[in-house]
This record gives structure tokens, C-alpha cells and sequence, in this order.
């Protein structure tokens, strides 16, 4: 049986195959990163680590020193005690779910996933294999996450920005910066209007662009001459000033917690358009019914008892990580 322990704050460790998952510490000869969020870089390391080209790149980019070995999607790397292969988890640009098969049975981890998935990211895809371990995150792990179709999210996201632009107000959409920023550009790229990205987003944007997604016509933030531009940034820069000197803009907060009404009023916001990088509350209880694997681990979740219940329910085996989100969604 497969022998699976969570690693302080961050990361699984697998100590009967030497392989750590979004691990950070010295008791894994291989690890392996889920995609380029911070709260699943490890930032210290003494073994191998493996990542998809993107997320070799965005780690270079936030600052990892140690060296990054590039691993495409569908290549199977053999360790001494098991097979591993990425394949695209459709969270972000690089997101990868771990799949390892070893003679202790198979694994399949999530890292933060999302299906159906991003646009901006290369799809999502499952081993064509009974899984018998399955890690997931469950960053919205209750009923009233349901997320509604993407073709409706998109139009609001781009009827937004043209009704904001018609008025002459400058529209502002609050994104986190790798990911979420690089996907509402990609929405809005076809409507050929300057967009100006948070400095720290702007130079992750270039990874996408090396790997086929154009973003449109977008430059670094610049106060002197943002208005009248497309702007994106994270909430939290609104507070620092962002924009501050722009007088008629329109504020559209988007993320899988705009669902809740609540965050207009703390964010002061004039639109919550709920579009997620991960899959809602249902699509999370349906994937784990569709895989049915022999026992489900429940990580990044603030509510694992109510998963819980809805699996126990269908006969699903599971257990709880109580595993720290760093990063907003």
C-alpha cells in the first residue's frame, strides 16, 4: 500500500518512492511541481525537481535558484521505484497533474486543476487508467460554488470592458497576476484595445506568448498613461494607488470568490464576475464519481466535511490534508 504524508504547510510526500509533490525539504530524492502559483513552488530543495517547460519558466521568473528539469506533458520519467508522467490540468499556463505508477499501486495528484479548463492553458487530460489514489484540491468545497457557462463569463468579461470603454470610463479588471491576468488578456484580445498588465504580471505574460498564446496589444502598467487603457492588477494594488489618478474607471473583480455578493462591498468594486481557475463544488464530486478510485485525499479546502459527506454518499473513500493556501484563487 502506498504510504502518503503531508509535508508541513506545503506538499506530499511519498517516502516509499523517494518523490515529493510540491514538496519543499530533504527526504525526497525527485520532486515534482504542480504549475508556477507560490504556495506550490518549493523554494528549497535538495533532490531532482521536474516541472512542464512553463512552469520551469515561471519559477525562474519568481526567483527559484535551484536547477528546474523540464518535463513535457505525456513523457513518463522512470526513478528508481516508479513512472511518472504530467499531463494538463488546465489551471494555468504548465499546470500539470502527477500521474505515478509504482508497485505499490498508482496516483494520480492534482495540484490545483480546473475543467473545463482555461483557454489560456493547454487543455485537460486524465491517464486512460483505473486510478487507485487521487489527490484533490477542493478550493471551493461547497454547493453553492457552481460556476455558469464559460461563454456567458466571457461576454460579461468583454461587455464589460467595451460598455466601460463607450462611456470613456477606463475598465480595471482585479486578477492575480499569473493566470487569471493572462486569460482575460486572452479574452480580450481580439477587441484590439491597449492593455496595460501589473508589473509583476507583465513579465510572466512573455512564457505565454513562447508558447502560442498571444495576448493582444499589451504593455507594463504605467500611471502617466494608463487611462483610456484595458488595466489589469490584483486587488491588492488598488489599494497601493493603482490607477489612483484615473477619475472615471470601472472596477470588475474576477475570481471563483466573486460568487459570493459580499466581496463587492470589501473590494468596492462595480462588477464580480465569478470566473475560477479551479472546478466548482460539483464538477469536483462528479470527477472523483467518473474515476472512482480506491481512496480520494482532500487538500486545500476549508470545508473537507462537506466533500466528504457528498463522496461518502456515492461509496468514495476519503481522507482530509489540511493544507495552507497562500495566494488568492
Amino acid at each position: 500500500m502506498l504510504k502518503i504524508t503531508k509535508a508541513g504547510n506545503h506538499g506530499i510526500l511519498l517516502p516509499q518512492l523517494g518523490i515529493g509533490l510540491d514538496y519543499s525539504g530533504s527526504k525526497a530524492k525527485h520532486v515534482f511541481v504542480s504549475h508556477g502559483h507560490a504556495d506550490h513552488i518549493p523554494w528549497k530543495s535538495r533532490g531532482k525537481v521536474y516541472a512542464t517547460p512553463p512552469t520551469s519558466a515561471f519559477m525562474k521568473l519568481r526567483g527559484v535558484k535551484y536547477e528546474v528539469q523540464e518535463l513535457p506533458f505525456g513523457k513518463t520519467l522512470e526513478t528508481e521505484h516508479a513512472r511518472v508522467t504530467f499531463y494538463p490540468a488546465g489551471h494555468i499556463l504548465g499546470s500539470a497533474m502527477t500521474f505515478l505508477e509504482s508497485d505499490f499501486g498508482n496516483l494520480l495528484y492534482t495540484g490545483d486543476y480546473r475543467t473545463p479548463p482555461s483557454p489560456a492553458t493547454e487543455g485537460f487530460e486524465l491517464p486512460d487508467k483505473p486510478i487507485d489514489t487521487f489527490i484533490t484540491e477542493a478550493t471551493f468545497s461547497l454547493p453553492v460554488y457552481k460556476w455558469r457557462p464559460y461563454e456567458e463569463l466571457e461576454a460579461e468579461i468583454t461587455g464589460f470592458a467595451k460598455e466601460a470603454l463607450e462611456n470613456d470610463h477606463t475598465p480595471v479588471f482585479l486578477a492575480y497576476n499569473l493566470g487569471k491576468a493572462q486569460e482575460i488578456m486572452f479574452l480580450l484580445k481580439d477587441l484590439g484595445h491597449p492593455i496595460q498588465i501589473h508589473g509583476a504580471g507583465y513579465k510572466l505574460c512573455e512564457v505565454y506568448e513562447e508558447h502560442g498564446f498571444s495576448l493582444g496589444n499589451y504593455e507594463a502598467y504605467n500611471r502617466d498613461s494608463c487611462e483610456g487603457k484595458i488595466l489589469i492588477n490584483p486587488s491588492s494594488a488598488i489599494n497601493n494607488g493603482f490607477a489612483s489618478n484615473v477619475k472615471k474607471k470601472r472596477i470588475a473583480y474576477c475570481s471563483g470568490w466573486a460568487a459570493m455578493e459580499s466581496r463587492r462591498s470589501q473590494l468596492t468594486v462595480d462588477k464580480l464576475i465569478p470566473i475560477s481557475d479551479h472546478l466548482d463544488f460539483f464538477e469536483l464530486i462528479d470527477l472523483c464519481e467518473r474515476l472512482q478510485p480506491k481512496k480520494v485525499y482532500v487538500t486545500h479546502t476549508p470545508n473537507p466535511k462537506v466533500v466528504q459527506h457528498y463522496l461518502d454518499k456515492r461509496g468514495i473513500v476519503s481522507k482530509t490534508f489540511n493544507m495552507k493556501r497562500d495566494e488568492e484563487e
